[in-house]
Parts: structure tokens; C-alpha cells; sequence
């Protein structure tokens, strides 16, 4: 094995590890899916629990990764074993991970105060083993290569991995686990697809974290391991407070906060939009995976190349500001009487194009802006000395957590204000209704773009600062 260093090597990284690395990505890609596009219609549509009240139950697990994440990523970056840093962390998390998830699908029959309190106790399981997992696993990407590039070859790999997972499982939804009964004609309706829907993602998101730990273990040996500083709580929540104050970190963080809530709204509401908007048939949410996977292989190609083009920041920025645009164009159409109606043959095509391209740019931008955090790491151990990737990549994963946590909590808001009936039925929705939703879902994601794109152009550096501090740590060294 290799000889373990202070600082990762420059270069490209081998196939195999690359592609274990990039497939841990699976198991956030079903939790993710799942909790953006069906848990706010199972506890909201099937359960018959007040959007409004299922959106603030998600907010208030989220405040409390707000500390869970950087409590992991610490404690992640002091680990010290045999199996090095992160490791312990990735196979310790596959049980509780697969076990939450049963629980947050399978909630049993008590009052809607009691169900509430299910659904924050298993959304906070669900979240806090994903976290033990996600967050040292993420924080390999700045340790397996120092090249400025690369890290963003890397993190492409792990956003194809965990958007494919997450799209199979859509369409699995779709085709054989959510389908129509004759006791529940809407599939999406459907309870006990729920609970088989729950079981398979269950299994999978186990099987993806162990492949992924073992097939990067070999790896451990030549994985930075640089000291721990002398002192307990007290020193590492000096570490945590110094890494927060790194601009560009808050920058990052600021920026993700609302790219990653738009990207959580757009999720939370599809199946409305799909079923109520567009009013989609089963036929066609068939293809729906399919067309947005094109999207993702789109953003894996693409987002690299144009990061190496005009630099990380600058194509971050472009790509968020895009696909708040695309996104909106349909329901700006729509209301202006330009669009294909639903009965027509024009408005699946025509649609679904939109939703590569807008796919792509919002996936892109996403695969740029985890690049970005993983640059982080050394420019903030030139200035304190010290790395903390964990601490790092758990701030950049408490954003991705606000997919599911603030779109879902927002998304409630908007439904109640579009004034969105209850167990609804496509087709009888008064249009007025559906015309508020659409504005304020495509103004709100479209503000949120802006900001994002504001914010990642405040970035403060690119490559040529990243080599020399590379540079400069190597010899210092």
C-alpha cells in the first residue's frame, strides 16, 4: 500500500476507485428523490396530514442538522483508526441508514399529532445516518487528488451515480410500485406501493455504501492524516468556528442554500405539477426518468468541460442562472396562452426538452459548486494550518439537506397560499388554483437562481490560486 501523506497527490485518480467513490452516490440519490418528490405528497395527499404542517415538521429536522452535520464532520476529521478517518464512519452508517428508512415510509395508524411526531423522528434518523455517511465520504473528493480539475471529474462521478439511483427508483415508482388499483385508481395514491417502494430503496442505499467503502479501503493508507491539534471540545470547536469564517466557504454556503432550495421546491412540487399541470398519464411519467436522466448525462459531460473553459465560479454561476430561466419558460407560456395544452400532442415533446436542458444546468451547476468546496480545504489550511475537509464537506451537505428541508417547507407554503385542495383529483383543480401555483413556484425558483449566481460569481479564487497554494503547502512540507 502506499505511504500515507499530509497532503494528496496531484493527478488523476484510478478507474475502479473512482467508479467506488462515485457509487456510495446512490444511496443520498434515493433518499434524496424520495424525500423531495414523494414525501410531501405521501404525508400530505395519502396520509391526509396539512401540507403547510408536513413542510414545518421537515424544517424543524433540518434545524437540527444544522447541528448533527458539523458535529459529524468534526469528529470525522479527529477520527483516528486503523481504517483511518473516514472509513468507520461509511460502514458504521448502512444498518441505520436502511432501518430509518423502512420507518419514515411506514408510519402506523395514530393521530395526526402522533404522525407528525413519526415523521420528524424518522426524518431525523433517516437524515443523521445519511450524515454519518455522506459527510466523510464527500470529504474524500479534496483527499484522493489536489488537482483542481480532477476534483471536479470526481464529483460529475458521484452526481451520475446518485442522480441515476434516484431516477431508477423514480421510474420504478412509477411503472411498478405507485400504479393504479382498483381500489386507488391514482397510483400515486397508493399506500401499499409505499411500503415496497420503502423496502427496495432500503436494500439498495445498504448495498451502495458497503460497495463503496470497500472498494475505496484500499485507499486508506495513502489518505491524508494530518495531526490532531492537542485539546478536546474546546479545540475542535475553535477548528469548527475557524472554518466558518472562511469567506469563501460562506460564499459556498450561501450560494447552496439557495440553489439547493430551488432544486427542493422544483422536486416537492413535480408531482403536482405532473399530475395537476400537465396532467401527465401514466404512459408518460414512464418516460419522465428517462428524459431527465438525458439531463444528468448532459450536466456529467458538459459541467466539467465548461468549468475547465471559463473557470469554476463563472460557470456556476451561468448554470444556476440557466436553469432558473428554462424552468420557468413553460409556465410563463402557459399563462400567456402560448404553450401546448395538456390535450395536445406538441406539449409532452416540447416539454420535455425544456426539462433537459433545465436539468442539466441545475445538476451542473451543482457537480461545479461541491468542486468548488473541495478548493476550500486548502485555502483554508494556508491560512490556519489546519484541514478540515469533513467539517467543509459537512457544511456543503447541510445545504443539499435543504433540498428536502427548506423546498419541502417552502413548497407547503406555496400550496396553502395557491389555496391547493386536499386529496385533489387531476383534472378538477380550479384553474385559478393552478395558475397561482405555477407563478409563484416559477417566480420563487427564478429569484432563488439569481441569488445563487450573485453568489457564486463573489467566489474569491480560481486554478492558477489553487496550484500556487498547492504549491506552497507541498513545500512547506
Amino acid at each position: 500500500m502506499a505511504t500515507a501523506q499530509a497532503l494528496p497527490p496531484v493527478g488523476r485518480v484510478e478507474t475502479r476507485t473512482t467508479l467506488a467513490f462515485g457509487f456510495g452516490a446512490v444511496a443520498y440519490g434515493i433518499k434524496d428523490n424520495g424525500f423531495g418528490t414523494f414525501l410531501l405528497l405521501f404525508y400530505n395527499q395519502v396520509i391526509g396530514l396539512p401540507s403547510a404542517s408536513v413542510g414545518f415538521v421537515i424544517m424543524c429536522a433540518l434545524l437540527v442538522d444544522a447541528f448533527i452535520d458539523p458535529a459529524i464532520g468534526v469528529a470525522s476529521d479527529r477520527t483516528r483508526s486503523r481504517w483511518g478517518r473516514r472509513h468507520p464512519w461509511m460502514y458504521a452508517s448502512a444498518l441505520p441508514i436502511a432501518l430509518g428508512w423502512l420507518l419514515l415510509w411506514n408510519p402506523p395508524v395514530l393521530d395526526p399529532t402522533m404522525t407528525l411526531l413519526w415523521l420528524f423522528g424518522a426524518a431525523v434518523l433517516v437524515r443523521s445516518a445519511v450524515s454519518a455517511y455522506e459527510v466523510p465520504s464527500q470529504a474524500l473528493t479534496p483527499e484522493l487528488s489536489s488537482d483542481y480539475n480532477e476534483r471536479t471529474r470526481l464529483t460529475a462521478y458521484r452526481y451520475i451515480f446518485g442522480w441515476a439511483a434516484g431516477l431508477l427508483m423514480l421510474f420504478a415508482a412509477y411503472q411498478l410500485f405507485l400504479v393504479p388499483t382498483p381500489a386507488q385508481p391514482n397510483g400515486l395514491l397508493n399506500r401499499d406501493g409505499y411500503a415496497a417502494f420503502a423496502a427496495t430503496g432500503a436494500a439498495i442505499m445498504a448495498f451502495a455504501i458497503l460497495v463503496s467503502a470497500l472498494g475505496t479501503h484500499r485507499r486508506i493508507a495513502a489518505l491524508p492524516r494530518p495531526p490532531i491539534a492537542a485539546g478536546g471540545i474546546g479545540t475542535a470547536f475553535r477548528e469548527l468556528r475557524a472554518a466558518a469564517s472562511n469567506r469563501a466557504f460562506v460564499l459556498l454556503m450561501a450560494a447552496g442554500l439557495f440553489a439547493y432550495t430551488m432544486q427542493g421546491i422544483s422536486f416537492a412540487l413535480s408531482n403536482y405539477l405532473y399530475s395537476f399541470v400537465w396532467r401527465f398519464s401514466t404512459a408518460t411519467f414512464g418516460w419522465l426518468a428517462l428524459v431527465l436522466f438525458a439531463g444528468v448525462v448532459l450536466a456529467f459531460v458538459g459541467a466539467p468541460a465548461l468549468a475547465r473553459r471559463i473557470g469554476k465560479p463563472r460557470a456556476a454561476a451561468w448554470l444556476v442562472v440557466s436553469a432558473g430561466v428554462f424552468q420557468g419558460v413553460p409556465f410563463a407560456l402557459r399563462l400567456l396562452g402560448l404553450f401546448p395544452p395538456p390535450e395536445s400532442a406538441m406539449m409532452v415533446p416540447v416539454l420535455f426538452a425544456i426539462y433537459i436542458v433545465s436539468g442539466a444546468a441545475s445538476i451542473g451547476a451543482a457537480i461545479v459548486g461541491a468542486s468548488m468546496m473541495a478548493d476550500v480545504v486548502e485555502h483554508a489550511e494556508a491560512r490556519t494550518g489546519t484541514r478540515n475537509e469533513g467539517v467543509f464537506f459537512a457544511g456543503l451537505f447541510f445545504v443539499q439537506k435543504c433540498t428536502s428541508g427548506l423546498g419541502i417547507f417552502v413548497s407547503g407554503a406555496i400550496l396553502a397560499l395557491a389555496g391547493f385542495p386536499e386529496s385533489a383529483t387531476p383534472g378538477q383543480v380550479p384553474e385559478a388554483v393552478l395558475d397561482r401555483l405555477t407563478i409563484l413556484f416559477a417566480g420563487g425558483y427564478f429569484l432563488l437562481s439569481l441569488a445563487a449566481g450573485w453568489l457564486f460569481l463573489r467566489f474569491p479564487f480560481g486554478p492558477e490560486e489553487h496550484r500556487a497554494r498547492i504549491e506552497q503547502i507541498a513545500s512547506a512540507r
